[in-house]
């Protein structure tokens, strides 16, 4: 439970009582053991956001990427122009052919193509 949560209960008269941390909100020092561990949580949340904002710089400076593999290699893309380009194929063909769904293949080329705009 955040501290929102109980601050808010608290301004309309609701204390807070876990059966099953012995957290009671109805003394002073229920309320400050729970601060303490709400305070605890922030910064361990915050320590482990930290840790993985270093782990991905390092990952991206060593030259990895994250995400997952494009469906098609630049030289796919090049093969599935050149079959494009014969007027008897269709995109569910070289879709078929390339192991990919029809949608797959025209985000592909829309992104190709996107990248030779720039």
């Amino acid at each position: 439970m955040t501290i929102g949560v109980v601050s808010a209960l608290k301004s309309r008269g609701v204390e807070f009582r876990s059966l099953t941390d012995g957290i009671d909100t109805t003394t002073p020092a229920g309320r400050f053991f729970f601060h303490m561990m709400a305070a605890l949580a922030e910064m361990e949340r915050d320590l482990i956001r930290e840790r993985t904002m270093a782990g991905l710089a390092a990952a991206r400076a060593r030259g990895r990427t994250g995400g997952r593999k494009r469906a098609l290699s630049s030289r796919q893309l090049e093969q599935v122009r050149l079959l494009l380009q014969h007027p008897d194929q269709t995109m569910g063909a070289v879709a078929t052919t390339f192991g990919i769904s029809r949608s797959t293949l025209y985000r592909a080329l829309a992104r190709t193509s996107d990248q030779i705009g720039k």
